[in-house]
């Protein structure tokens, strides 16, 4: 019944259209692990090729941890130690000594799920033929990699060269490595071909019978359920790798309404591991008795290794003034942010002093924290801030209440998207420090539709404070978040949603950008990285108003137990059990009345 079922999926999805068979709606539950957060509407297809697929749990590829459920990068990034660990490839890779070429193999063990070997043929396919219909893959990566070439069975990843004859960005490279799904070489041609080289075509087939090389492939979709059967074939069960497969037989996703649906199914034990922002989370436990636990039991919950910003506006005057942009973010209340708005799901400021670094043991080690104590702020110093803006002579000269700027009042908006709770309520603390120290900060509730398009203009006099998150965890970090928070290279750019968006310039940070990829003695990059702290903290182009998870991680143990819990010496990161690293908590998962 299950071929059969299988093959008709195939057939319809063939013809372009998303499964609706209507029958599979009673998976084991004994060997079904449930998620949520993850797929909102239904899947369009399985191609790891291709865009706007919609297919959460098989298609989700990031540098900071790429879903390997189905289709399989050269590695796995782990946030908690930083470190990549090999998944298709064998062992570690090597950069020649002008880090103008990366060398790796491929482990012997590795096959597609029609069994045949993964090889450095399929990788090298996977580059040229993202570059003959230039999807996603090439578009993020083609300004590093010059090419890839399978020299005597192994992969060499070569690097664009710039201007000097370096390596254009050698820790995008290792992007490449954990953000980028391996295609088998025959499939892809085999694509092309069918589709005449046309890359619209190519990008758009839904492709349900794409071979992957994954513990998990296709089983059933439709507009309430998706779901993915395990390979009983999979390779990852050689010793070389996992040495087993991991425990649930099903992976399923129910297609929920919207966020408190989820929850309830949550609370109900219908969703085992649940990717969605739970204010208060730990009275789900300590109130209610619910079998639901965190990565820890304690607050922050989880691994908080992303910053949501408020970003200045360098296009308006007044934010042109350093003095006002370093007072008004020394005025907001964050330990109330992170109380209210992020009910305690985050470090303080106190805890971890900001920087341009995440919480993370690994990014806190790389700047000299005693060199830039004296320009870090907790927040709440209304006194300090108004003294900076007296010095400045940014005064109330006419009694009003609210100070001036070139004979006019100071009248500011802090934006953020309508509906993003959390994010709203941090913007309207943030109006109140202006409040306080007598800046007029109207916070202001867009719909997404429209704050989208403006916030990512080359240029842009609608929002003066607006709030966006910098790169999180990831390989290149924390250069990409420092990129991400000044580099000039962003000034001017529309449809910008790589960085800088307020328009920030500094021709030293710009200098020390471009040196951070190319330095690999650890004291130089320490000073580079403290430097570039410096600068932030000096000149506040932005301000970081929370730390936050890379993705919420909650999970239900009503069925299954054995997931990732702090200091269990696993050293498996609270990725959902799919991302990055995270997907090892597979393996260790176990049925909770069968201990």
């Amino acid at each position: 019944m299950k071929k059969i079922l299988a093959l008709l999926l195939a057939a319809i999805m063939c013809l372009g259209a998303v499964s609706a068979l209507a029958e599979v709606t009673d998976l084991p539950r004994n060997e079904t692990l449930y998620f949520g957060g993850q797929q909102w509407d239904p899947v369009v297809g399985y191609n790891p090729l291709g865009d706007n697929m919609n297919n959460g749990l098989a298609l989700s590829a990031a540098p900071r941890g790429t879903r390997t459920c189905m289709f399989e990068t050269l590695y796995m990034f782990n946030g908690l130690d930083g470190q990549l660990y090999p998944l298709l490839a064998d062992g570690a890779y090597e950069w020649n000594e002008d880090l103008t070429a990366l060398t790796l193999k491929i482990k012997p063990a590795a096959k597609w799920s029609d069994g045949t070997p993964v090889t450095a043929d399929d990788v090298v396919a996977t580059w040229d033929v993202s570059t003959k219909i230039q999807n996603g893959t090439y578009t993020g990566y083609a300004p590093y990699i010059e090419g890839i070439e399978n020299v005597d069975g192994a992969v060499v990843i070569k690097c664009k060269l710039n201007d000097a004859g370096q390596p254009a960005n050698p820790l995008q490279v290792l992007n490449f490595l954990t953000g980028v799904y391996i295609v088998q070489k025959d499939w892809a041609e085999a694509l092309c071909a069918k589709h005449n080289d046309d890359a619209t075509a190519i990008r758009t087939d839904p492709t349900p019978d794409a071979v992957y090389s994954g513990p998990y492939g296709p089983y059933f979709a439709n507009d309430q359920l998706v779901a993915f059967v395990r390979n009983d074939n999979y390779w990852g069960q050689d010793a070389s790798m996992w040495g087993k497969l991991p425990a649930p037989k099903y992976l399923a996703h129910t297609i929920y309404k919207d966020n408190d649906a989820t929850l309830v199914a949550f609370q109900a034990g219908q969703i085992d591991v649940n990717q969605q922002f739970i204010a208060n989370v730990q009275k789900l436990w300590e109130e209610q008795g619910l079998p639901i636990a965190t990565y820890s039991d304690e607050p922050p919950y989880g691994i908080c290794a992303t910053m949501p910003t408020a970003w200045y506006n360098m296009d308006i005057p007044v934010l042109q003034v350093k003095e006002v942009r370093k007072a008004i973010a020394m005025a907001v209340d964050y330990d109330n942010i992170i109380e209210n708005a992020m009910t305690n799901q985050s470090p303080s400021f106190a805890d971890v002093p900001r920087s341009v670094m995440n919480p993370t043991d690994g990014e806190q080690a790389l700047y000299d924290h005693e060199a830039v104590a004296d320009l870090q702020w907790v927040g709440k110093d209304i006194e300090g801030a108004k003294a900076l803006l007296d010095s400045a002579g940014i005064v109330d000269s006419d009694g009003d209440g609210w100070r001036e700027y070139n004979g006019e009042k100071i009248s500011l908006k802090a934006c953020c998207p309508d509906g993003w709770t959390d994010w709203q309520a941090a913007m309207n603390m943030v109006a109140e420090a202006g409040k306080a120290i007598g800046i007029e900060i109207i916070a202001t509730f867009p719909t997404w539709d429209q704050y989208q398009t403006v916030f990512t203009k080359g240029s842009q006099t609608e929002y003066e404070i607006f709030m966006w998150s910098p790169a999180g965890a990831e390989p290149a970090a924390p250069w990409s978040r420092v990129r991400a928070f000044m580099s000039s290279e962003f000034v001017g750019v529309d449809n910008n949603w790589s960085g800088n968006f307020g328009h920030y310039k500094n021709e030293r940070i710009d200098e020390i950008i471009r040196q951070i990829p190319l330095t690999t003695d650890p004291a130089e990059l320490k000073a580079l990285y403290t430097e570039a702290t410096q600068i932030y903290l000096d000149e506040v182009p932005s301000f970081s108003l929370m730390y936050r998870p890379e993705c919420f991680h909650a999970v239900n143990e009503t069925v299954w137990t054995g997931y990732p819990e702090k200091d269990d010496g696993n050293n498996i990161p609270p990725m959902d059990c799919t991302d990055g690293y995270g997907i090892a908590a597979l393996y260790n998962l176990e049925l909770v009345d069968a201990e």
